[in-house]
């Protein structure tokens, strides 16, 4: 059996509710932007069962549980799980592989750590005998122990709960104890990719490094094919230093000489690698979903990628005149000159105020008086010297005319 049948529930209803809201008011709700997987990711096709487990009963339905098949190109066969227990699996659909945030189904693959804990921990990587003695069941079968093992990835994967009645004691004991002892440590996050580059293409300006291309393989080390311009060569971000193979976590970019002219590069990464446990499967095709999977064991596979970049060239400075001499640094700036003192005013005969107010005065300093402005006051002072004479004059003669009366 190639599909799970599963019942209508009330958190389906709910969406389903959901949906004929948006129509009623003439909005459609808006599908989630599936992204794009990485480049170098691995592809393969759903080809069928490899083995097949009892109906398990679970608190938000029933469903069979089974191990896929899923060829890749190379026709390397991996053995993978469900974690998508409410989307049906499609008979020839195309997968692609991914990383753990990727994941596209209806639940939320909330504890991913613990589900690669159980995978590392069950059947088929550990025997049926082993998985029963570390449960505490004798002579498990291998059905069981595929029924226990997907029970429990549910349970992490979507939040499904095994039901007490419905299910045979053996598939519940390896579910309790698998659901009990998984762990979520640093060793069990998720496994590397295969061979991926991120980001596939970059841009940038000759006399720099163009692009910053993360490395992420399951191989011991790639061997690189360069396709670049002369004068260009790709360099490892830490060190400098042009690589001819890239492992595991290394930065790389390509190193273009100031004088280069616009142009573009390329580089390519092909080997043998394992697609680890714990890899993610989602569905090639975002309008035909199928369930999302994840591989229970591992093998060999043939994979490669690749990434480029292109650069403008370096903008040209116009030429300028022959530099001149830099000139010397600016002495400390001199005291600033003082004004020239004001020749002291003349005495003159005192003249009453003018009650009306002084203009402001000018900030020009005062200049000597000369010419015309001289002569007139000149004058004004012998005028009142006269004036001053003739009176004493007078006062004197009626003084003596008074006495001789």
């Amino acid at each position: 059996m190639t599909q799970i049948s599963l019942p209508r529930t009330a958190g389906r209803a709910g969406l389903a509710a959901t949906a004929a809201a948006f129509l009623a008011f003439g909005m459609a709700a808006p599908a989630a932007a599936e992204p794009a997987p990485y480049e170098g990711a691995v592809t393969g096709t759903y080809i069928g069962n490899a083995e097949n487990g009892p109906k398990v009963h679970l608190d938000g339905g029933n469903a069979p549980t089974s191990l896929f098949k899923l060829e890749l190109e190379d026709g390397t066969v991996l053995t993978t799980y469900c974690i998508d227990f409410r989307t049906n699996i499609v008979n020839k659909a195309k997968y692609v592989e991914d990383k753990w945030d990727n994941y596209p189904g209806k639940g939320d693959f909330a504890e991913p750590a613990k589900v690669h804990w159980i995978l590392q921990n069950s059947y088929p990587n550990v025997s049926a005998e082993e998985l029963g003695a570390a449960a505490g069941v004798e002579g498990l079968s291998k059905a069981d122990a595929l029924g226990g093992t997907q029970a429990a990835i549910w349970h992490f994967s979507n939040g499904m709960n095994l039901k007490n009645s419905g299910n045979s004691a053996a598939v519940k004991k390896v579910y309790e104890y698998l659901v009990g002892n998984a762990e979520d440590l640093p060793q069990t996050s998720e496994p590397d990719a295969t061979l991926s580059i991120t980001p596939g293409t970059a841009e940038g300006e000759a006399g720099s490094k163009v692009g910053a291309f993360v490395i992420e393989t399951s191989a011991a080390s790639v061997p690189v094919v360069l396709d670049a311009p002369e004068g260009v060569t790709l360099v490892d971000l830490e060190t400098g230093e042009p690589v001819t193979a890239v492992e595991n976590g290394d930065e790389v970019a390509f190193d273009v000489p100031a004088d280069a002219a616009a142009g573009n590069a390329s580089f390519s990464l092909e080997t043998t690698a394992e697609v680890a446990t714990g890899r993610l499967f989602k569905g090639e095709n975002p309008d035909k979903p199928t369930q999302t999977l994840i591989t229970a064991k591992g093998g060999e596979t043939k994979v490669s990628a690749s990434a480029s970049a292109s650069w403008t060239a370096k903008p040209e400075v116009p030429p300028t005149d022959e530099p001149s001499e830099p000139t010397e640094e600016p002495s400390e700036p001199t005291e600033e000159p003082s004004a020239p003192e004001s020749p002291a005013p003349s005495e003159s005969p005192s003249v009453p105020e003018s009650p009306k107010p002084t203009p402001p005065a000018d900030d020009r300093p005062s200049l000597p008086v000369t010419g015309g402005a001289l002569a007139g006051l000149v004058a004004a002072g012998i005028a009142a010297l006269g004036a001053g004479g003739g009176a004493i004059y007078l006062s004197r003669k009626r003084k003596a005319a008074s006495t001789q009366e």
